[in-house]
């Protein structure tokens, strides 16, 4: 992320006072923050940070906040399982069409891919998130 700033600053700067854009800056940056945002969700869903609003659910017993966050935690199942697979059937979409960005040709394949890997890892940490009983005795009371 700190290259795609730097990246984009040098390019910003290039442009407007020197009149000269670094070629595919957009695509570049587009391709490596949706590999960053993706290959950063399996430590995300492990550590349990993604953003909550709790604002319904605050005076809820500890039993049912246990229970909401299970079934949040199977609703993130299916969509990780979900992005997973339709990222991995856009790879083969991509590499069978042998499709590639606008400017720079970079190859699409190689993008969804990056994002595959890592949703179906996420999808595997909120299933077993979702079966755990880690915190049974809160659940119980």
């Amino acid at each position: 992320m700190t290259a795609l700033m730097l990246m984009t600053c040098y390019s910003l700067i290039g442009r407007n006072f020197f009149d000269s854009a670094l070629l595919g800056d957009f695509e570049l940056t587009g391709v490596g923050a949706g590999a960053a945002i993706a290959l950063f969700m399996p430590l995300c869903q492990f550590k349990r940070e993604n953003i909550i609003v709790d604002f319904f659910t605050a005076k809820c017993s500890e039993a049912t906040n246990f229970r909401l966050d299970r079934m949040g935690d199977g609703l993130m199942t299916l969509i990780f399982a979900l992005l997973s697979w339709r990222c991995g059937l856009a790879a083969i979409n991509a590499k069978e069409t042998m499709g590639a960005s606008m400017l720079l040709g970079f190859p699409d394949w190689i993008v969804f891919t990056s994002m595959c890997i890592p949703f179906g890892i996420s999808a595997l940490i909120a299933a077993m998130q979702a079966l755990s009983s880690m915190d049974h005795t809160k659940a119980s009371t």
